[in-house]
């Protein structure tokens, strides 16, 4: 059975590395250029430990975190708290936010954006 165009296999994308992040590798699963996505980005990340992003905000854009294993610490505007396996967080939009990841293994994790990012220079505040 052939593949239908909206099923994206994470081996078929390319990795990259995000600006504002150290020791992460990303692979856009769901977008505009592998299932013409127009409002919603899906992401999977593999951040190795110690590393993760840097303190930053999405103006206007809605982010997600999905930890698929490891352990990380996240910041939303100077408030802390821990991601086990199987949680999720929230990142409003305009909120600095920060991730580093705490396990020895690297963590990987489903990133939602809505918007989509696209990893848009526009689309971000330092």
């Amino acid at each position: 059975m052939s593949k239908p165009s909206w099923i994206v296999r994470e081996s078929d994308v390319a990795g990259y590395s995000p600006a504002n992040h150290s020791g992460t590798v990303n692979r856009r699963l769901i977008s505009r250029e592998t299932v013409g996505a127009q409002h919603v980005e899906v992401l999977v990340g593999t951040i190795e430990k110690n590393q993760g992003a840097h303190p930053h905000a999405h103006p206007g854009i809605e982010q997600v975190c999905y930890l698929l294993s490891g352990s990380a610490i996240v910041e939303v505007d100077g408030e802390r708290g821990e991601l086990l396996p199987g949680d999720c967080c929230y990142f409003p939009p305009d909120k600095k936010h920060v991730f580093t990841v705490t396990s020895d293994e690297p963590a990987r994790l489903l990133v939602i954006y809505s918007p989509p990012y696209e990893e848009n220079p526009d689309r971000v505040i330092r």
